[in-house]
Order: C-alpha cells, then sequence, then structure tokens
C-alpha cells in the first residue's frame, strides 16, 4: 500500500468512528476505575495510596489515559477533514483549541497521579503528596477539563449542523450535553458520562451512515 493509500484510509469517516468509539470506550473505562479508586471525601484524600485494589486502579486507569488521548485527537483530525472548507472560522478555532485543551487537562492530571504512584511503587510514603494530586487532578478535570468537553461539544455540533452533516436529534442531544457540561461542574456520577455517550453517538451516526452509502443499490 502506498502512502497516497495510506493517507486516505485514515481520513475516512470510518476512521474518526473508530477512534471516537475507542476514546468513549476507555474514557468510560477511566471514569470508572477512578470512582473505583476515589476516596469518600476529601479529608481521605491521601488513603488511595494505602488500599492496594485502589492502587491497582488508578495504575489501569493511568495506563489507559495516553490512549485515550490519543483516540480523541485522532478523532479530532478526522472530523476536521470531514468538516473541511465548510466549517466556518470561527468554529474552527472553538472545536480543535477546546479540544486540544480537554487532552492537555487529562495529561496533567495523570501525570499529576502517576508521580505518586511511581514514588509508592519505590517504597516512598508520599501521603501529603497523594492528597494534594488527588485535589490537584480532581479540580483540573472536574472544573477545567468539563468546561472544555462543553465547548467542544456545543462547537463541533454547531459546526456538523451548519455543514448538514449529523441529524436534528443528534444536534440537539450534542446542545443539551454541551449546556450541562458547562454550567453543572463538578458533574454528578452520572453525567460524568455524557460526554464519552456524545462522542459515542456521533461515531454510530457516521459509522453506520457510511456503511448505508457503501451498500449496492
Amino acid at each position: 500500500m502506498d502512502r497516497a493509500s495510506i493517507v486516505n484510509a485514515i481520513r475516512r469517516p470510518s476512521s474518526a468512528a473508530l477512534a471516537g468509539l475507542v476514546f468513549s470506550t476507555t474514557l468510560g473505562t477511566v471514569v470508572v476505575l477512578l470512582h473505583s479508586a476515589s476516596p469518600p471525601n476529601l479529608t481521605d484524600a491521601g488513603q488511595w495510596v494505602d488500599d492496594e485494589s485502589r492502587l491497582h486502579a488508578m495504575s489501569v486507569a493511568l495506563g489507559l489515559l495516553p490512549f485515550t488521548g490519543i483516540a480523541f485527537l485522532w478523532f479530532i483530525a478526522v472530523a476536521r477533514a470531514m468538516l473541511g472548507s465548510r466549517e466556518d472560522r470561527f468554529f474552527e478555532t472553538a472545536f480543535i483549541g477546546s479540544g486540544l485543551l480537554f487532552v492537555a487537562t487529562l495529561f496533567v492530571s495523570a501525570a499529576a497521579l502517576a508521580g505518586v504512584v511511581t514514588l509508592v511503587e519505590a517504597g516512598a510514603s508520599p501521603a501529603g503528596l497523594a492528597t494534594y494530586s488527588w485535589v490537584f487532578a480532581a479540580a483540573l478535570l472536574g472544573e477545567f477539563g468539563t468546561r472544555m468537553a462543553a465547548i467542544f461539544t456545543l462547537a463541533m455540533t454547531t459546526a456538523a449542523w451548519h455543514a448538514a452533516s449529523i441529524p436534528r436529534w443528534l444536534a440537539l442531544s450534542g446542545y443539551a450535553t454541551g449546556l450541562v457540561l458547562l454550567i453543572t461542574p463538578p458533574l454528578p456520577t452520572l453525567m460524568q458520562f455524557a460526554f464519552p455517550a456524545w462522542v459515542a453517538a456521533v461515531s454510530l451516526r457516521v459509522l453506520f451512515a457510511r456503511s448505508r452509502t457503501t451498500q449496492p443499490a
């Protein structure tokens, strides 16, 4: 397969759908694992390093997060290529910028927690550092990452709606998801799955629409 064929395969809508589904699955799994590792209250925020099961859940979540970010970047790139020249410059800036900042919050939070895990595995006892890292990661993801996800959802929904790329029901669900993410951090437990669920819905829509158009008449 030559270079042009590889590039064309990566830019196909089915590629965006695959990346979106990988992102949704891994992010949903990470949320579940972080909940299983989370302390009952802030006064015990550093105790997750003293519980072997919680520490294991955290390690697995941190191992998945890089692939979550990579899949999301892939999703952004292919979705941007799909919209192409039909995309408004204003929404293009909000769409790409908020997506990159969302990935940055994921990686910075993961790095803060991974440093504590590394110290524990080396035999250290960073109780105070574990508390600070947990509170820092929770604040970064809960307050800032959530709002970047909201702006991404709103901008992508608007750009895709203007380009006639998504149906009305998916656009309405995107606006509802974006507004909830924007105004209600920290989110209730179930609402933390709203963003990956919406990305999964968009990905499945792209995948099924693609399969229908490729069927022979």
